[in-house]
């Protein structure tokens, strides 16, 4: 193999794991979210694990995360609006970040 194909694989290697990474990211973002939205609406335990839980697959719609404000937005009426909603997901990628930092 040549050095150029060397780092050709490499490049692949980190572009492939960043996206995971970042795909894992978001997941978790979108879980503690869920959780923050769940407690807002009296949700505890195996109850609020589940509505996360939904919150993540409500990301499966489309691209970015606009599928999620709105299901958030839906389901919280008016204890949140969609701007409390876009800056809870903001706050909480950095945290799910580290989380996953830590867990490697």
């Amino acid at each position: 193999m040549t050095t150029f194909e060397d780092r050709e694989r490499a490049f692949e290697s980190k572009y492939a794991h960043d996206a995971d990474m970042q795909f894992r990211a978001e997941a978790r973002r979108n879980k503690l979210v869920g959780l923050w939205a769940a407690e807002l609406l009296g949700k505890s335990g195996a109850e609020a694990e589940a509505y996360a839980l939904s919150v993540v697959q409500a990301d499966f719609d489309e691209p970015g995360t606009e599928d999620v404000v709105r299901k958030l937005s839906a389901d919280l009426g008016d204890k949140a609006d969609a701007e409390a909603i876009r800056a809870k997901l903001a706050e909480m990628l950095p945290v799910a970040k580290a989380q996953l930092m830590s867990e490697n």
